[in-house]
This record gives structure tokens, sequence and C-alpha cells, in this order.
């Protein structure tokens, strides 16, 4: 039989019912079939525990993969205080899935101890979701450790509130908070396309890291990072550090000039009240950076330029569902058109495609080829299984 894809949403003050709903709503389209693999994508507003503890009980013994995010996305649009699932019906696919606490800089180390739990090969054909922690500072390195192979690479950095600076993932039998979830989806018929893109262009500010250590930005051309966006916005440093601006910067990422004249998009997570700028990579001393501002119609464009790519790469196998993953700094910047990005999408599959997903810190991406596995920042990715 050919898979079966299918979403539910459900909105409720209690994550356990909102599971429930959700499964009911996805194995309405089913029927009595057994399902083979579930996607829980969650608002961090839940009880994390309840939520876990309902999706096990609601998909049974099929694997399970997700994690936590400030707006659920589906064909319908962005949301808030939601639950999003996926199920999957496929006899020919084999899932293994599992969830590993990370202790601090030690991400590199956890991914080898959970690609041996998912007993994933170099010459295994798939492909690998991974979810970690959002607030955490050394994924970048943790992904480009990962072994060569055949496998394709999605998924990304779980959001969550920066208040209370948690996030949740949740693989297998086990989740829990700032770890690392991972799912390796094989199979004879499996057919996946990813596409990335992002809507931020350079405004000719140019500036040099002088100062950081591990992942805070201290200075810009010698002064408080604050002192640059000051400088360039014309809003107090003091201001910065301050709600609703500290956390407003991800709006304004950094690109780093690479040597073939590239930029590498790096989002802050916020403007500290010391001026500093705190990160989820590793921000290198030394490096040339650009200002980098976005709008919703170069988005517009992008996200219809990652669903190209991704339909491009499955060679003309029509696609049956589009898991979607924003940055959330799409979220801030399309408030108010919260359906623009995901009409996008549908402008070029058409809205027949189910779709699903969620906001994150960022997003992992290896297409497969000759491109290196990476961490990106400020993308919308876009997974196309056919």
């Amino acid at each position: 039989m050919s898979a079966i894809y299918s979403v539910g949403q459900a909105f409720s003050v209690e994550g356990r019912e909102a599971v429930a709903q959700a499964v009911y709503k996805a194995r309405a389209v089913l029927g009595n079939v057994e399902v083979s693999f579930g996607i829980v994508i969650a608002s961090v507003e839940y009880d994390f525990q309840a939520v876990f503890n309902a999706a096990r009980m609601q998909i049974g013994e099929a694997p399970i993969f997700g994690f936590s995010t400030t707006g659920e996305l589906t064909s319908t649009g962005s949301h808030r205080r939601s639950v999003v699932v996926v199920l999957m019906v496929d006899e020919d696919l084999d899932v293994r899935s599992d969830w590993l606490p990370v202790a601090a800089d030690r991400s590199t180390q956890s991914l080898r101890e959970l690609l041996d739990n998912l007993d994933l090969s170099s010459e295994q054909k798939g492909l690998l979701l991974l979810a970690a922690d959002g607030f955490g500072s050394d994924y970048e390195e943790m992904v480009q450790s990962l072994p060569a192979g055949r496998y394709q690479l999605a998924g990304g950095l779980a959001a969550g509130d920066m208040r209370l600076g948690h996030t949740f993932q949740l693989g297998g039998d086990r989740f829990g908070e700032a770890g690392l979830a991972g799912a390796f989806l094989a199979g004879e018929h499996l057919k996946v396309g990813i596409g990335v893109a992002h809507g931020w262009q350079p405004v000719g500010a140019k500036m040099v890291v002088t100062a950081s250590s591990g992942q805070w930005l201290r200075t810009l051309d010698g002064l408080p990072a604050a002192e640059g966006y000051a400088r360039l916005f014309e809003k107090p440093a003091r201001e910065w550090g301050q709600p609703p601006l500290n956390t407003l910067v991800r709006l304004y990422p950094l690109g780093f000039e690479e040597q073939d004249h590239s930029l590498t998009v790096r989002s802050p997570l916020r403007m500290e009240v010391d001026g500093s700028l705190r990160m989820n990579v590793h921000p290198r001393e030394g490096g040339t950076v650009q200002l980098l501002v976005g709008s919703r119609e170069r988005c517009m464009r992008a996200a219809r330029e990652a669903t190209e790519q991704a339909l491009e790469a499955l060679e003309g196998e029509s696609p049956r569902f589009a898991l979607l993953l924003a940055d959330v700094s799409w979220q801030m910047l399309f408030q108010g058109y919260e359906t623009a990005e995901v009409q996008a999408v549908q402008a070029v599959l058409g809205p027949e495609v189910p779709i699903a997903g969620g906001y994150t810190f960022g997003q992992f991406c290896h297409p497969g080829g000759a491109h290196r596995p990476g961490l990106l920042n400020q993308h919308i990715e876009v997974v196309l299984f056919a």
C-alpha cells in the first residue's frame, strides 16, 4: 500500500486533552489501520509531561518524535496554544526514535549515543529527524560532526519562552527538557525532498566581532553589542537590553562573512542587560558581520523558493505531506498576517497537500548529495514526503 499521512490539530486548556483530540481527528481520516510513525508538535505553554503521556497512550506502540514550539503551523495558517499531530501509515517503513538528555557542551557525544540507539549507519538511506534545545549553544559543532552517509537530515531547535528559558523534545519512550530527540525513517519507497531559504538581506552596515565567550557575543567594534544596534537604529543602548527590544532583536540578525564572500545568518536569542547578544552558536572572534533586515515580501518569496527546491528534489513524484519548520523570527514578522507563509507554500503545492509544523530557534538541514549538514538560523525549511 502507498503511504498515508493524516494531520490533526486541537486547542484546549490542557495538553492532555489537546493531544487526545488531535490524535482523534488524525485517526478519523485513517480508519482502523496500524500507525507507523507519529509526529507531535505542541505549544510550550502546555505541561509536556501530560503531552508526552497522552501521545504515548493515544498513538499506541508506533515510534514518535516531537518538540515544543511558540506557534504551530497547519494548512490553515499559524496558531497559538494548540497541539498538531501527524500520523503516518506505511507498512514498508522502518522507523526508530529516541530521546537523550544533553549535558552542557556535550551535544556531540550525545548525538553519537543517539545515532547508536537509532542504529544509523553510513550505508543507510533515509531521513534523520533531529530536535534539540533552542537555548543550547554547541549544536553547530554537533551537526557538523554527523557521519557521512546517504541519509538526509531535517529538524530544528525546539522553541520556548524566553522568560522561562526551557524547551522540550520527545522521542520513542522518553521526553525531557534541554535534550536531543531523533527519529530515523527508512523504506524502499520513502522519498523526501528538502528545501530551505530566508528573506533577510544586508543593509550595508559592517562590524567586527571583537569579543565573545561561549554563546555570548560581547562586543562589536570594541563596544558592547547593544551600542552597535543603538548607533544603527537610534535607540539608546539600555533599551535594547529591556523588553520588548531585547527579544525583537531577533528580527535583525547578523550575517557572518565567509571566505567565499557568502553570508552565514546567525540570529540572537536576545540582548542581555549587559549589552551582549546571547546566541545559540559560538560566535567567532575577529569575524566581520553585516546587519540583516527582513521583509514579509522577501520571506514570502523565500517560502516559495524553499518549496520549489523540495519539490524539485522529489524528481517528479507528487508530495503527500509537507513538514514546515520556520524560524521564530517569521512568527514575529508575520504578526497580523498569520496565514501568509503557509499560503506561499500552498501557492506551489496546491491546497490539497496537508501541512504541519512549527516555529523553531534554528533549523537542521542536509538535503543529501554534496551539501554538508548544517545548522541554519532565520530560515524556513520545507520537507516534502512523497
